[in-house]
């Protein structure tokens, strides 16, 4: 969180505190996008009223219901620090509407207390708030020690019965920030992995503003990926949202060169892709890559795209992206043999420049997935 924010909204004299994300990130030591900040004792017509003066104000609606408030400053300074506004609430807490385990609601009430409203939350290293009048942080459920320790955790059991959009944003800090899943907090994904079926595609993959940086998309642009698709494997998560991966899970593809099972093949593919800067395209042209292999009866790169196509349009991918991913898996099997200037010409003319960039940087980390000479990654170098 840029100083100049905080300072911005020290200014507006709502003694509010900084939550969520940017609190965690801080602890770290690393920048953080969010701005995100909670005001006790307000209520969203009070808290409206309080940041107009200070520039453009929206609603903030998740699912039809008023959460908060969403301020753009005039101030053209930190306006440029938060082009995508700051936002304000009041604390929110949940409350029962009946006796099932999805019976609940949550309900905005200035009464409550800071504290509150970080019970709420989906995990310990997110149930963090700072007090931006005194600096002092609020962490009722250890999040610091957790964070110390790379430990994650839930808040409380039904965390993920709630929402289970949060098991694929659990893997997602496993991804980027490389923090470990509590013993509980597994046993908690393994019995939720079904849920995740029942979360919008947009909030998954696609993004809920058509950028494709849904969770899952963000799990993948981590520094750990693997780590976190190996969980996703093992607790159920994986198959839940992709179902097109149960085949290749154990695909056993005996050959020297091929000596990793499908799963893990592909698994060390998207890190190779990751430990070389990979765009998102090129990360899940990795992961979707070699699907088509069990069942295959003639091309399996094919037949891996049409998977790829039905996946990426169900989790809402942008069009664009789609067609990008999908054309890479389908070329994505060209050989080495005659890497020349000749070859190169004949592959950006065939391809066009983007995909073609594309392709040489998926070759290259697909390399990396296998038993393969030097030699032959040189060529694939070359290529580019």
């Amino acid at each position: 969180m840029h100083k100049a924010i905080e300072d911005f909204v020290r200014g507006l004299r709502l003694d509010a505190y900084l939550v969520g994300g940017a609190v965690r990130d801080e602890q770290l030591g690393v920048d953080s996008k969010d701005a995100d900040f909670v005001v006790p004792g307000v209520d969203y017509d009070g808290l409206r009223a309080a940041l107009e003066p200070h520039g453009r104000v929206e609603d903030l609606e998740v699912g039809g219901r008023r959460v908060g408030a969403r301020l753009y400053p005039a101030d053209a300074g930190v306006r440029a620090l938060a082009p995508a506004g700051i936002e304000f609430a009041p604390p929110r807490a949940e409350r029962s509407t009946g006796p099932g385990r999805h019976d609940f609601e949550i309900v905005a009430d200035p009464g409550l207390s800071i504290e509150d409203d970080m019970a709420r939350r989906d995990f310990t290293v997110n149930a963090i708030a700072k007090r931006l009048e005194t600096g002092e942080l609020v962490d009722p459920f250890h999040g610091a020690d957790d964070l110390a320790n790379r430990v994650l955790r839930t808040v409380r059991p039904r965390s993920f019965a709630e929402d289970p959009l949060r098991i694929v944003r659990g893997l997602r800090l496993v991804s980027q920030l490389g923090l470990e899943p509590s013993e509980e907090t597994l046993q908690q994904m393994r019995d939720e992995a079904p849920s995740v079926r029942v979360v919008s595609g947009e909030r998954v993959g696609g993004g809920l503003q058509a950028d494709g940086l849904g969770e899952f998309s963000k799990l993948l642009l981590g520094p750990e990926p693997a780590k976190a698709l190996r969980l996703a494997r093992d607790t159920g998560v994986l198959t839940a949202l992709l179902p097109e991966f149960e085949p290749a899970l154990g695909f056993e593809q005996d050959s020297e060169r091929q000596h990793l099972p499908l799963d893990e093949h592909i698994f060390a593919v998207v890190q190779a892709a990751a430990d070389a800067g990979a765009n998102l395209a090129v990360r899940l042209g990795a992961l979707f890559h070699d699907l088509g292999k069990p069942g295959a009866n003639g091309s399996h790169a094919t037949r891996g795209a049409d998977l790829t196509a039905k996946a990426l349009r169900r989790l809402r991918y942008p069009t664009r992206l789609q067609t990008s991913v999908t054309r890479l898996v389908r070329a994505h099997a060209f050989p080495l043999d005659e890497v020349d200037e000749l070859f190169a010409r004949r592959f950006l003319r065939e391809h066009g420049d983007e995909l073609a960039f594309d392709l040489v940087a998926h070759k290259e980390a697909d390399l990396r997935g296998k038993k393969v000479a030097e030699a032959e990654l040189d060529a694939a170098a070359r290529t580019g």
